[in-house]
């Protein structure tokens, strides 16, 4: 009887820890939620297509993370409208532009801020209005090689009359 005691009892504390860990790391996490919520506020910007852009990518600004993609939707013109969650201490030009990029060729997608010159800010729940699509690494390669086929079009074409005049008498 003793040892069923002993297991139960190691078992009773071993629940116990984990139950206490998982409140800890719970109660924690919330706090640090609410604190980073009520420390910062709301941007929109529209923008025509955010392929491959989701919440919870980031904002940056300099190459510095300053806010995170809250949500993604549609507007009334099927156009795509991001809101953005921005760090309390960072405040924009009303002329700032916004850009989505991606991390090298293939790499996960942000959006990069550009900070424009004039004194007034955007006020919080304001709009951003100069914004660039994403680029589509596809269409990119495909104007790529489109390119290339024109150039070895006009190379051929070169070649072939550069052929026929030296063969003339």
């Amino acid at each position: 009887m003793r040892n069923e005691n002993k297991e139960i009892a190691v078992g009773v504390v071993a629940v116990s820890a984990l139950l206490l860990v998982l409140a800890f790391f719970y109660a924690g996490r919330s706090h640090v939620v609410g604190k980073a919520a009520a420390a910062s506020y709301t941007l929109n910007a529209t923008f025509n297509r955010i392929d491959g852009l989701f919440p919870g990518d980031p904002v940056r600004l300099g190459g510095i993370r300053v806010g995170t993609v809250a949500k993604a939707e549609l507007d009334r013109n099927y156009r795509a409208r991001l809101t953005f969650r921005m760090d309390a201490d960072v405040r924009l030009p009303e002329d700032t532009a916004a850009a989505i990029h991606t991390d090298g060729l293939f790499g996960s997608k942000f959006v990069v801020l550009l900070a424009g010159g004039e004194d007034a800010t955007i006020k919080p729940g304001g709009a951003i209005t100069h914004t660039q699509d994403a680029l589509i690494v596809s269409e990119l390669l495909e104007l790529i090689i489109a390119e290339g086929r024109a150039a070895r079009a006009k190379q051929d074409a070169a070649a072939k009359a550069a052929a026929k005049e030296g063969t003339r008498p």
